[in-house]
C-alpha cells in the first residue's frame, strides 16, 4: 500500500485579508496565523461561545506563538478574526457556486488520490482501503460540553506514522523529506498505519475497508453471565457498591468526574482480566442494541405506512443515542430548512382544501348526471386527493423527526454500537425498504447482516 494521504500543508492568507487586535492589524506568523484560521471558520458556531472551548484555544494558541506575538496577545475578547472568517465563508459560497466543469475538475483529483491511496494489494487480490486520509488539523469539539473541547489537533506528519506491511513488499515512500516513524510486519493485525493523535493520546488506523475480505462480520462479546451487571435498569446495588460510591462522592462537586483516577485504558485492561475480549465499547454495544431491539417492538405499528415506521426507528434510534450521549450542537441551518419544509408543509395543505373542493364537486356533477365519465372523475379526484393527503402526511413526519433529532446525532451509534441485524430483521419484518436505513456505503459494509438476518432475527 501507498500508506496514508497526508492533510494538504496550509496556505497563507492572502495580504489583503487581516487579522485585527485590539483594533489595529497585525501580522502573525504562519503557524500562528494556521491556528487563527481554525477559530475564525468556527466563528459563527456555537461553540466559540462556549467558554471552556475559548479557553482550552487560547491556551494553546498561545503556546504555539513566537515570544513576541505572546508579549502583545494576552486577551482573546480583543482578538477580531472577522475579516479572516468571512474569508473562509466567502471562499466556501464560491466553491458551491463553480460550474459543472470545475467541480467535475475537482471530482477527478479526488478520484485520482482515491486510486493512488485507496487500495492495497491483500493476499494478491486489490482491496479498498477505509479511511487513508490523516485527519486534518484544526480545533477539538467533543461531545456536549467535553472538557478538552477547543484544544489543537496537530497535524499528523510522516514522523507519527507507524507503517505495517509484508516483508516482501515494497516499503510505501514517505512524503520528500520525511521519514517514517517505524516500519512494522506484522501480520497478526488488519492495520496497515498507526499514530497517537494528541488530544485523547489515542491510537488511529488506517484499516481497510469493511467490505474487503477481511471485514466480513463482527463478533459480539457480551455473554448473559455479564449483562446483568451493565442493565440500567437494573433496581438493586451491592451494599459495598453503594458504600465506595458514597467514599468517591467525598470532597467532590456536582460536575466533578466520579472516577477521576480511572481512564478507559485503565479500566479496558481490568475488563480483559476478567474476560478476553472483553471493553468498555462492549458494554456500550449491548445497551445500545438491546434498547433498540425493545424500543422498535414497542413503538413500531404494522398498519402504519412507511413514512411513519420510519419515524418510529429514528425515535428507537435516538433513545439509544441518548443512552450513548449522543448529542450534537443544533446545525445553525435548522431553523431555515424547518421554515422551507412549513413553507412545504402549508403549500401542500392549501392543494389539500383545493382537492377536497373539486372531489366535492366532482361528487355533485355524478349525482346531477349519473353518466360514466362523471364517475370515473369522481374516481381519479379520489386518488388525487389521497396522493396528497399520503404527502402531506410524510411532510409532517419529516418536520417532527427533523425537531427532535435537532440536538441528537443518530448516526454514531447506527454505524458504531448497533448490531445491524436488529435494523435489517425490523425492515424484512415490517416492509421498509433497507434503503431507507442504510445508504450505499452503509450497506456494503453492513452486507453480512443484510444476507444473515431473517424477520425473526432477536439479538
Amino acid at each position: 500500500h501507498k500508506g496514508p494521504y497526508f492533510a494538504p500543508l496550509y496556505e497563507p492568507l492572502p495580504d489583503d485579508v487581516k487579522f485585527y487586535y485590539d483594533g489595529k492589524p497585525m501580522k502573525l506568523n504562519v503557524a500562528t496565523e494556521e491556528i487563527a484560521t481554525f477559530y475564525a471558520k468556527m466563528l459563527d458556531h456555537e461553540y466559540t461561545t462556549k467558554e471552556i472551548f475559548q479557553n482550552n484555544f487560547f491556551h494553546d494558541w498561545r503556546k504555539e506563538m513566537t515570544s513576541e506575538e505572546r508579549k502583545k496577545i494576552k486577551h482573546l475578547e480583543k482578538c477580531d478574526f472577522k475579516e479572516m472568517h468571512k474569508y473562509f465563508v466567502d471562499k466556501n459560497e464560491a466553491r458551491k457556486a463553480l460550474p459543472k466543469e470545475e467541480k467535475q475538475k475537482l471530482k477527478e483529483e479526488a478520484d485520482k488520490i482515491q486510486e493512488e491511496y485507496g487500495y492495497c494489494i491483500l493476499d494478491g487480490h486489490r482491496e479498498k482501503i477505509g479511511n487513508f486520509k490523516t485527519e486534518p488539523p484544526g480545533l477539538f469539539r467533543g461531545r456536549g460540553d467535553h472538557p478538552k473541547m477547543g484544544m489543537l489537533k496537530k497535524r499528523i506528519m510522516p514522523e507519527d506514522v507507524i507503517i505495517n506491511c509484508s516483508k516482501d513488499s515494497k516499503t510505501p515512500e514517505p512524503p520528500s523529506g520525511h521519514k517514517w516513524k517505524e516500519v512494522r510486519c506484522d501480520n497478526t493485525v488488519t492495520w496497515l498505519a498507526s499514530w497517537t493523535e494528541n488530544i485523547q493520546n489515542s491510537i488511529k488506523y488506517i484499516m481497510l475497508n469493511p467490505s474487503s475480505k477481511l471485514k466480513v462480520g463482527v463478533l459480539f462479546l457480551v455473554r448473559p453471565s455479564v449483562c446483568h451487571l451493565i442493565d440500567p435498569f437494573y433496581a438493586t446495588v451491592h451494599v459495598r457498591v453503594f458504600k465506595n460510591l458514597q467514599l468517591f462522592m467525598e470532597n467532590k462537586d456536582p460536575g466533578d468526574d466520579l472516577f477521576d483516577r480511572l481512564n478507559t485504558t485503565v479500566l479496558n485492561k481490568h475488563l480483559q482480566d476478567l474476560m478476553d475480549g472483553l471493553t468498555a465499547k462492549v458494554f456500550r454495544t449491548y445497551n445500545a442494541s438491546i434498547t433498540l431491539q425493545e424500543q422498535l417492538k414497542a413503538l413500531t405499528n404494522a398498519e402504519d405506512n412507511v413514512a411513519a415506521k420510519l419515524l418510529s426507528y429514528n425515535r428507537a434510534n435516538r433513545a439509544v443515542a441518548i443512552l450513548c450521549n449522543h448529542q450534537r450542537a443544533t446545525p445553525k441551518s435548522f431553523e431555515k430548512s424547518m421554515q422551507n419544509l412549513q413553507a412545504k408543509i402549508d403549500a401542500k395543505k392549501e392543494q389539500l382544501a383545493e382537492a377536497q373542493m373539486e372531489l366535492k364537486r366532482a361528487k355533485a356533477d355524478l349525482k346531477a348526471k349519473k353518466d360514466v365519465k362523471s364517475k370515473a372523475a369522481v374516481e381519479k379526484k379520489k386518488k388525487l386527493l389521497e396522493k396528497i393527503q399520503e404527502q402531506l402526511l410524510k411532510l409532517n413526519v419529516q418536520a417532527t423527526d427533523k425537531e427532535e433529532n435537532k440536538q441528537i446525532a443518530l448516526g454514531t451509534s447506527k454505524l458504531n454500537y448497533l448490531d445491524p441485524r436488529i435494523s435489517v430483521a425490523w425492515c424484512k419484518k415490517f416492509g421498509v425498504p433497507i434503503e431507507k436505513i442504510y445508504n450505499k456505503t452503509q450497506r456494503e459494509k453492513f452486507a453480512w447482516a443484510i444476507d444473515m438476518a431473517d424477520e425473526d432475527f432477536e439479538f
